[in-house]
């Protein structure tokens, strides 16, 4: 048998006491409950109606701007796309992010949706008629079921199957898009690892040495009254979640998340 002296038990002892705190310590951290810390970014929102929802996913701590509105719901819009393009690769709906769908010849309102698209394409210029035929190659039941498992806000899709997260009948609030946006980082949905992996990828929107951001836009084009933007940045040292949604464009939910995560240092300016 082995024997090990005492000057290298006690050593052995004290390592293995160390690990055993490191372990309990991040085991805590994992599990703790997110401690939430009210943002003051009036003057960044100005008169812009809105909300900001900010999670640190290494520290869990939350950050909010306006949480009585960050807890209601509003129809997803374009940002729906990312549940989408899940439900859709694992279906089989699309074979990959390269599937391309012809451009149907009907000239809409934006020039880089009247062409031929992949689902990475249409996601980028957020072209709805590619995620609307593909809502139809899905089907009705089968986007119910996938909305349920995935517990997206308030599940409810009879707006029609290529129109109900279009100012119809699907809603979700700030709160819920961010949880959402968590368990896709972690990948924690009900959905294979190549399938959000996959999804993750063609959401990159910006990519630097220093960070990347993943993220959707959405819009509702009736008013423009509604503006979305959700998704999550990676840096060198942590991964910060984000759902904004505005009086406004996605356009302007964009720019005020990007001017928060500025005002926090998360990006370089």
């Amino acid at each position: 048998m082995l024997q090990v002296k005492k000057g290298n038990r006690l050593t052995l002892f004290i390592a293995i006491f160390a690990a055993v705190i490191c372990l309990l310590a991040y085991s805590t951290a994992a599990n703790a409950k997110p401690k939430f810390n009210q943002l003051e970014l009036e003057q960044l929102f100005h008169n812009t109606q809105g909300t900001l929802v900010l999670k640190n996913l290494k520290t869990n701590q939350v950050y909010d701007y306006n949480p009585e509105r960050s807890k209601e719901r509003f129809t997803p819009e374009s940002s729906f796309k990312v549940a989408n393009a899940l439900i859709g690769l694992e279906v089989k709906a699309v074979a990959d992010e390269y599937d391309v769908k012809r451009w149907d010849g009907i000239v809409r309102e934006f020039p880089g949706w009247n062409r031929d698209h992949s689902l990475a394409s249409a996601m980028r210029e957020s072209a709805i008629w590619y995620y609307q035929a593909m809502a139809r190659d899905i089907g009705q039941e089968r986007m119910q079921d996938d909305v349920n498992r995935i517990g997206y806000g308030n599940r409810d899709i009879s707006g029609g199957i290529d129109t109900f997260w279009l100012d119809s009948s699907l809603k979700i609030s700030a709160e819920e898009q961010a949880d959402f946006m968590e368990r896709l980082v972690e990948e924690d949905l009900p959905f294979q690892k190549k399938t959000m992996k996959t999804v993750k990828r063609i959401m990159i929107d910006d990519d630097q040495d220093e960070y990347t951001v993943h993220g959707k836009t959405g819009t509702r084009l009736s008013d423009m009254g509604l503006g979305w933007y959700v998704g999550y940045v990676e840096t060198g040292k942590n991964t910060w979640v984000f759902a904004t949604n505005v009086a406004g464009s996605g356009a302007t939910a964009k720019q005020l998340t990007l001017d928060t995560l500025k005002k926090m240092k998360i990006l370089k300016k």
